[in-house]
């Protein structure tokens, strides 16, 4: 079947939703040469891999034909495809321990000052496996695995922490997300889209329950305008988090041990402007003609 056949058939929603969340995705691929030769290539893979893991049949094998049936990939390279090593994706080594010592600091009430804020720690005490200290914080995530000074020199480098002239360390961010270190920041980059795409996608199937997914969205604004939205977005988003952390740590330390402690989840807020003004031609004309609703309506 031709691909000009095949996108007749295919749902023009679908098509105007998946124009929209691709243009961001391209321009950041052209920004870091990721050319289109490159990722259809890695499209290939990634289709396949979804239609055997995703598409099965009860009480069928998965055959390369079926795969290229619902894929539309060669066969021959479905075949090499289904036969090379999973890929495993990659986690900068110090995302685990640095994520779950800022996520212990903000959402322990005996590491928090009177108004909540994360409370300065003593770099070291006279237990090595006291919370009261940097290093025992530290011991007590990592079970030994890694030296606490490794940890605080990390966290340093990405601006998370400093140390002040008394050797108390300062926790500077209430969430691991590094102002330097551009391997951490694109793990969290694709972990939170792919996160919330996945909450998108189930949400389209119409599975059940679906997952709460909301944005509060108005046009005609002034920059001074947007400003104070951002700063207030920024105050609720951070207070959220905060708020879900706390009772998410406490319910882990609850479940440890639990045999179907197995789950995972991920909450996240967002906020965006921009000057659509500004916008390309393209992108202008592609809002023009994708554009189904009201423009105004304040809650989607």
């Amino acid at each position: 079947m031709q691909e000009n056949e095949s996108s007749k058939q295919v749902n023009s929603a679908v098509i105007t939703a998946l124009r929209k969340v691709l243009r961001p995705l391209v321009k950041f691929m052209v920004a870091n040469q990721i050319t289109y030769t490159y990722l259809s290539n890695m499209l290939k893979a990634i289709y396949v891999d979804v239609a055997e893991k995703d598409f099965p049949v009860a009480g069928k094998k998965q055959t390369d034909s079926r795969i290229n049936l619902l894929t539309g990939v060669h066969r021959k390279d479905v075949k090499r495809l289904r036969a090379e090593p999973d890929s495993q994706d990659s986690r900068p080594a110090n995302i685990s321990i640095g994520s779950q010592l800022v996520a212990r600091w903000v959402g322990d009430k005996s590491l928090l000052n009177s108004d909540n804020s994360p409370r300065k720690l003593p770099l070291q005490d006279d237990n090595e496996f006291s919370n009261k200290s940097f290093e025992g914080l530290v011991t007590n995530i990592a079970k030994g695995d890694i030296r606490p000074r490794v940890v605080l020199d990390e966290l340093m480098r990405l601006d998370m922490v400093e140390l002040d002239p008394d050797h108390n360390v300062i926790l500077k961010t209430k969430a691991f997300t590094p102002n330097r270190g551009q391997e951490e920041k694109l793990f969290f980059f694709g972990k939170n889209i792919q996160d919330h795409l996945c909450a998108g996608v189930h949400n389209l199937s119409g599975e059940q329950p679906p997952f709460f997914d909301r944005s509060v969205y108005y046009d005609e604004l002034s920059a001074d305008s947007v400003a104070q939205l951002k700063e207030l977005a920024d105050e609720l988003g951070m207070e959220a988090l905060i708020k879900m952390n706390e009772k998410a740590l406490a319910l882990q330390t609850a479940d440890q041990g639990s045999a179907d402690a197995h789950f995972r989840m991920n909450f996240g807020v967002f906020n965006y402007n921009e000057n659509y003004q500004a916008d390309s031609l393209a992108a202008l004309a592609d809002d023009q003609q994708d554009e189904i609703s009201d423009p105004r309506k304040p809650l989607t």
